[in-house]
């Protein structure tokens, strides 16, 4: 074996059928497993496989694959409890762009996914490689191997020479393929879930015989909610708790358990997963919290070993409200009302809250999941189940972390097409990776790549749990507005201006009434009415008047959503008028939505009821209304923009750029910062334009460097350079404005003088034209992957943090919205009669630098500023890239985390 296949990592992955494998390199201790792969083989399958059925074949197949292998060469291996089931292997025969691939699995574990996840495996590794296509030889009857590669969503053609067929099949990551992996993954996702969501046998391990224990009270949960499957409690001092059946263990049990909750303490937890998983448990809950770094990792290898699927440790629970389940395992005080809202949260607390918040609302919950440390069972997993077990249609979640945050945002990206996915964005005051060595990395805080992945996903980001059931309770229960332009009626005049100053705080428009409108809605409200937006019914309003009103704004077409605020007063209360009825009963209220401020009201949020069983959301505060309808407001924007694309580039040297990095890092092996020359070779991999340059070493160097450069007024620039240097201003590292051999001969001896033993050398440029200043710039995360930055630049770049951002790849709506999204953005589009930069130079420039970053694992961080722009170009003045040692890993490999 060599080194790189040794230490490429075992990860573990799901069949179709939820079953957990082990995909790993081949190494020389499996000889006899893989021998035993092929000798357990019918002859037929043998005969399919080496085109002849011959005994002989399995030996020969076993040397091959465990001996020291070539260059170009590899084997992977997948296994389940220790059991060799599947192999494949490509071998590119020398230096070519193409591979030989081969597949076997074992007899009796078909049509279950084992070859199509090691295809998978193997094509992740081969583009890694440079490998650009695979190549099969098969007998035309393999009806079952041909099947494997046309379904694998990557493009094939065949070729068919007497009873053989040979396939070609191109590597290209298109989005065919990757949607094709994402079903397959979603699909196993779900059916590995079913045991811990929809158990038909649950047992408690540590259930306590007197009050006050956890598993007890997780007992009493399922006992008391009327659990329909089987439930047993394991503790080997009682017969039986709470009238549950006891037993001594879990062996004991007369039935095995779909899901086991572990409720024991820390230094028990890996023994009671073990014997669990041997006894053939299919899914573990574990509450129990502390566990330490050992305890941690035998835990998670046991479930791994046995193909459990895991939930916690240190978490409240699950729930599943389905009436023919009730299955309610968690430790709150009390049970979920049934409803349609799916919840996930990292923690307990907020988990009973948002519980708590969606009973008393009435949307209720489908299925709830606790993650606690979430060693395995993520967000990303109960998104996939809400959105197929035909009961959710609200997504609820609270994520402090995120373990693989581009599966997660592609997932998320689907499932919010069909039902709203809210969070509550946690931890938004980290001060997240403040190095100050860039200012793209200074820029880039953590809540600013949280951001990015909502906004790009489709999720509903709110600031806190009222909040989150905020939006909620108006998501749940109005249709979406179609633009963000409100009317306010109100039957006090202070009411409207609060609620006014709200909604222009939250970024919705007032519009004006048109004369027409106007005219109507003076006939339809009593004497004293101010028309405007808002308008001020007065108090003397009746029900009858306020339902004509509200329905003539809504009929006109003049705006998408009606706020109405409202406040108790003795005339209606005198003319037993009830103008929250008049809202409910409002004609034309399911084509837009209708949401009720009331300042009396106790609660921060309720849902009234209205005709034909819908309700209408009322708020206490007009901020949270407001609030709400700009989240909704959104929404109905990202539903209704087509899926962004991401634009092909011409001039993209990628192989070249590939070359670069891995000689700069052959020579520098932990990496570092690019100089001047080098930053511009990599720029030039990717065409992104700089203002012309020269380097000097000399004083005499930079005379004639200033000669060639020098345009029509003579004037040059001098930035002096050295490794590490980055606020070239603040350092006086420059000097502008320079005319002439003397002032060059004078600024170069200034620098060498005043950075002695630091100045490497200097960087000479023309005199840049005027233009706007701006800054553009990547940040390679590790967990959320390359976030690209954008906004306003030069000196103040850091001051003013006028920036947006991005996850890259980027698409061209992606584009549209860094530029547009920073404060600086009209001066961008041309404003007081200035013209425009150039704007597609501007999106160019980003798309160049997103895909350079998706090309290079190993771009750390770039920085271009300033970036100069103007209505003629755009043009990077200054760069500055760091890159660092790091494996490129594929975000849609099917893995467990």
């Amino acid at each position: 074996m060599t080194d790189d296949t040794l230490s490429r990592p075992t990860v573990h992955a799901l069949l179709a059928d939820g079953t957990t494998v082990c995909i790993r390199p081949v190494r020389r201790g499996d000889h006899d497993q893989v021998r035993g792969l092929y000798e357990e083989m019918s002859l037929e399958n043998l005969r399919l496989r080496f085109f002849a059925a011959s005994r002989r074949s399995a030996e020969m197949a076993a040397d091959r694959a465990c001996a020291e292998q070539p260059p170009g060469y590899r084997a992977l291996l997948a296994e389940t409890g220790g059991r060799v089931i599947g192999l494949a292997e490509y071998d590119r025969g020398g230096t070519g762009n193409t591979a030989d691939i081969a597949i076997a699995v074992a007899d009796g574990l078909h049509h279950r996914g084992v070859g199509t996840l090691l295809v998978e495996h193997l094509v992740s590794a081969a583009r890694a490689e440079g490998i650009t296509d695979f190549t099969a030889d098969a007998l035309s009857e393999n009806h079952e191997v041909l099947k494997l590669f046309a379904d694998l969503g990557l493009r094939t053609t065949r070729r068919f020479e007497g009873p053989e067929v040979r396939c070609t099949i191109a590597l290209d990551q298109s989005d065919t393929y990757l949607a094709a992996v994402e079903e397959r993954g979603r699909a196993a996702d779900v059916v590995s879930l079913e045991p811990l969501l929809r158990p038909r046998t649950v047992a408690v391990v540590g259930a306590g015989r007197k009050p006050g224990s956890v598993g007890r009270a997780i007992l009493h949960q399922l006992h008391a909610g009327r659990y329909t499957g089987r439930l047993f409690a394991v503790n080997p001092r009682a017969s039986s708790i709470l009238g549950v059946p006891c037993h001594p263990s879990v062996g004991a049990l007369p039935t095995i358990p779909d899901l086991a909750v572990l409720a024991v303490p820390a230094a028990a937890v890996p023994d009671a997963a073990e014997e669990c998983g041997k006894a053939g448990v299919r899914a573990l809950l574990v509450v129990t919290a502390g566990l330490d770094a050992g305890q941690a990792r035998a835990l998670l290898e046991s479930c791994r070993a046995y193909g459990m699927r895991l939930v916690g440790p240190n978490c409240l629970g699950v729930s599943n409200t389905d009436p023919e389940l009730r299955l309610d395992a968690t430790f709150a005080a009390g049970h979920p009302q049934p409803g349609t809202a799916g919840v996930a949260v990292q923690s307990g607390g907020v988990g009973i809250a948002l519980l708590d918040g969606l009973s008393r609302l009435g949307i209720g919950v489908s299925s709830f999941a606790s993650l606690g440390d979430k060693y395995d069972v993520s967000g990303n997993d109960m998104l996939q189940w809400w959105e197929s077990d035909g009961h959710t249609d609200l997504a609820l979640l609270h994520l402090e972390s995120f373990g693989s945050p581009r599966a997660f945002s592609h997932t998320a990206r689907r499932v919010t097409r069909r039902m709203p996915v809210l969070t509550v964005d946690a931890g938004r005051t980290e001060a997240g990776r403040r190095a100050a060595a860039s200012h793209t990395a200074a820029a880039a805080t953590r809540t600013m790549t949280r951001g990015a992945l909502f906004t790009q996903a489709g999720i509903t980001a709110t600031r806190s749990c009222g909040e989150l059931l905020e939006a909620a309770a108006l998501l749940h229960s109005q249709p979406l507005p179609a633009g963000p332009r409100v009317a306010i009626v109100t039957n006090a005049g202070g009411a409207g201006v609060l609620a006014a100053d709200a909604c222009a705080e939250a970024g919705l428009q007032l519009p004006a009434p048109s004369p027409e409108l106007i005219d109507d809605l003076l006939a339809a409200l009593p004497a004293g009415a101010a028309v405007g937006n808002p308008v001020d019914a007065t108090a003397a309003v009746t029900e009858e008047q306020l339902a004509s009103c509200v329905e003539r704004i809504m009929r006109s077409g003049a705006v998408d959503a009606v706020l109405v605020a409202l406040v108790p007063t003795a005339v209606a209360a005198a003319t037993g008028d009830d103008l929250v009825r008049a809202l409910t009963h409002t004609p034309g209220r399911h084509t837009k939505p209708v949401v009720a401020i009331r300042l009396e009201q106790g609660l921060p949020v309720e849902l009234l009821p209205a005709a034909e069983h819908t309700t209408i959301p009322s708020y206490a505060e007009p901020q949270a209304a407001a609030r709400s309808l700009a989240h909704a407001a959104r929404r109905a924007a990202w539903l209704a923009r087509p899926a962004g694309t991401v634009p092909d580039l011409d001039d993209v040297e990628t192989g070249r750029a590939h070359t670069f990095v891995e000689a700069y890092l052959d020579r520098h092996p932990d990496g570092g910062w690019l100089d001047p020359r080098e930053c511009a070779e990599l720029l030039g991999c990717y065409g992104i334009p700089q203002l012309a340059w020269a380097w000097a070493d000399t004083e005499d160097d930079a005379v004639l460097a200033a000669e060639r450069l020098r345009g029509a007024d003579g004037r040059v620039v001098m930035k002096g350079h050295w490794p590490g240097l980055v606020h070239k201003t603040a350092e006086h590292a420059v000097h502008l404005d320079l005319r002439g051999d003397h002032q060059v001969r004078a600024a170069f001896r200034d620098l060498e003088t005043r950075f002695a033993g630091l100045l490497q050398g200097v960087l000479i440029q023309p005199l840049a034209d005027r233009g706007t200043e701006l800054f553009a710039g990547v940040v390679q995360d590790q967990v959320f992957g390359p976030l690209v930055l954008f906004g306003l630049g030069g000196t103040a770049t850091e001051v003013l943090a006028d920036h947006a951002a991005r996850l890259a790849p980027l698409t061209d709506h992606d584009v549209h919205d860094l530029i547009t999204s920073p404060r600086c953005a009209p001066l961008l589009l041309g404003s007081n009669g200035a013209r425009p930069v150039d704007l597609q130079g501007l999106e160019q420039l980003l798309l160049r630098l997103s895909r350079m970053a998706s090309d290079l694992p190993q771009l750390a961080e770039a920085d271009f500023n300033p970036v100069l722009a103007t209505p003629g170009r755009v043009t990077v003045l200054d760069a500055r890239i760091r890159l660092l040692p790091r494996r490129p890993q594929d975000p849609y490999l099917r893995r467990l985390r």
